[in-house]
């Protein structure tokens, strides 16, 4: 069963990108002359997601203008986060408005090309709460690093430190929504540090690695390097 609906949460304030992008919100900042979002729902519409969620909070006019100019057509919905409720807070905001059962999570200052088919076929087959989208990395300290067992199944999350080798979290999740929306948790929490950690080694968290194209613009560094990576 493919998933076709997606959340995508761009409601941060993007302190660490602001020396390089000064009042606009980190999914708007612009690569090669397009907002940094527009790559992703062009990358995951051509994944078969045809609905999207923004969960939007700083500045969430400039971003809800632009998607109404440029993707009049699509089906889409805002949420609006009034104050910041964590990761875990604006998507248990935003799974409200869900229509789907599971549906993808999305990070917008992160690009990620996950295959979308492949992460719902290991979904389903395992029957998880959530499915995390792995990225291979090497030499890496930025991240913390996610492990898993034969199955797939995660095992521990590793605290951020210099690996040589290594599978970080994509930022790229499946997720039941009516699961996650019956688990009781509390208005204003972090998705990564109190829902998938709790339910780390529970049988119901799963991580698929996938080599696709990766990168965050949540620091200038990165920012730069999205202008010669990206364009399409």
């Amino acid at each position: 069963m493919l998933v076709t609906e997606a959340i995508v949460l761009a409601g941060g304030l993007g302190t660490r990108l602001r020396s390089a992008v000064p009042d606009m919100p980190k999914c708007m900042a612009p690569v090669n002359g397009r907002p940094f979002l527009d790559y992703i729902i062009r990358y995951y519409r051509k994944q078969g997601i045809h609905r999207f969620i923004f969960s939007l909070g700083y500045k969430s006019e400039i971003i809800e203008t632009w998607l109404d100019q440029q993707y009049a057509g699509l089906e889409k919905q805002v949420v609006i986060e009034h104050e910041p409720l964590g990761t875990g807070g604006a998507i248990q905001l935003a799974a409200a408005a869900a229509k789907d059962e599971t549906n993808c999570i999305l990070n917008g200052d992160t690009l990620f090309e996950a295959d979308i088919a492949a992460l719902s076929s290991f979904h389903h087959q395992n029957g998880a709460l959530c499915t995390i989208g792995l990225k291979p990395m090497k030499a890496f300290d930025r991240y913390g690093a996610v492990e898993t067992d034969d199955h797939g199944q995660v095992t521990r999350f590793r605290e951020k430190q210099f690996y040589e080798r290594g599978w970080i979290n994509g930022g790229v999740y499946l997720l039941n929504t009516k699961a996650f929306l019956a688990a009781g948790m509390p208005e204003k929490f972090s998705f990564e540090k109190d829902f998938l950690e709790t339910h780390c080694n529970k049988g119901v968290l799963y991580g698929l690695p996938q080599d696709g194209y990766f990168i965050d613009i949540g620091i200038p560094e990165d920012f730069a390097r999205a202008q010669t990576e990206i364009n399409f």
